[in-house]
């Protein structure tokens, strides 16, 4: 697995790569955020751990023209700050995980590990199909009505888990422990945030039905009914 590091903090940028590479990934480091960028836009890395507050270019812009331009990579965001809005900045701007400083290694090794095995979807895994929604597992390809929609790799394996779980009820702590991989932590408002992002890009029109309808006091339903009758 290639992991590009950018980190202006030469402490943190060695200390990473040193213990990236002694777990057998490939490491390549910028220092600021217009190389980083132009670094993740020349060559394909599968992840890229990236630090907030960057020279030049801040981590979050440089997060938001990789997505802008389509790229997928996993994105790690590394940064000080840890209020809750930060975080849902950080991830709106199309981050898939978000891990404060200072951070233990071993978690930013388990965090890792897990988005790895979100990618890694079994190969006979079929397509998924709601109304005229459709999720192409293998290309990683959504649309609607033939229409492309475009989602950031947490969005997509959000919506994947609603749509395999298409007419049941999945509660925000099932959302939690399989597409993040995060203990159930009451406080939390990622999942909520999350399907807000999916129903703005996956819903017709505003004041319409939602795909994803929310149960009160439990989780989320994506509803193979609505889809048929919207």
């Amino acid at each position: 697995m290639k992991i590009l590091v950018i980190e202006d903090d030469r402490r943190i940028a060695s200390f990473l790569e040193r213990g990236l590479e002694a777990e057998g990934y490939q490491v390549a480091v910028e220092h600021d955020g217009r190389d980083g960028l132009e670094r993740a836009r020349g060559d394909e890395f599968e992840m890229i751990v990236l630090d907030r507050m960057l020279p030049y270019v801040d981590g979050l812009e440089v997060c938001r023209a990789l997505r802008a331009e389509g790229r997928t990579p996993f994105v790690l965001m590394l940064t000080a700050k840890d209020t809750l809005q930060d975080k849902i900045d950080g991830l709106k701007g199309g981050a898939d995980d978000y891990l404060t400083k200072p951070f233990a290694f071993d978690e930013l090794l388990a965090r890792i590990g897990a988005m790895q095995r979100r990618r890694a979807a079994p190969a006979a895994q079929k397509p998924l199909q709601i109304g005229n929604l459709s999720l192409d597992p293998q290309s990683r390809r959504v649309t609607r009505d033939g229409t492309p929609i475009t989602l950031t790799v947490r969005e997509f394996e959000l919506l994947r888990y609603l749509m395999t779980n298409a007419d049941r009820v999945v509660s925000r702590e099932r959302l939690l422990n399989s597409v993040w991989d995060y203990g159930y932590d009451p406080g939390t408002k990622i999942v909520d945030v999350y399907v807000r992002y999916l129903r703005k890009k996956i819903d017709r029109a505003e004041g319409e039905p939602s795909l994803i309808q929310t149960v009160r006091g439990v989780g989320y339903m994506m509803s193979s009914q609505r889809a048929a009758s919207g």
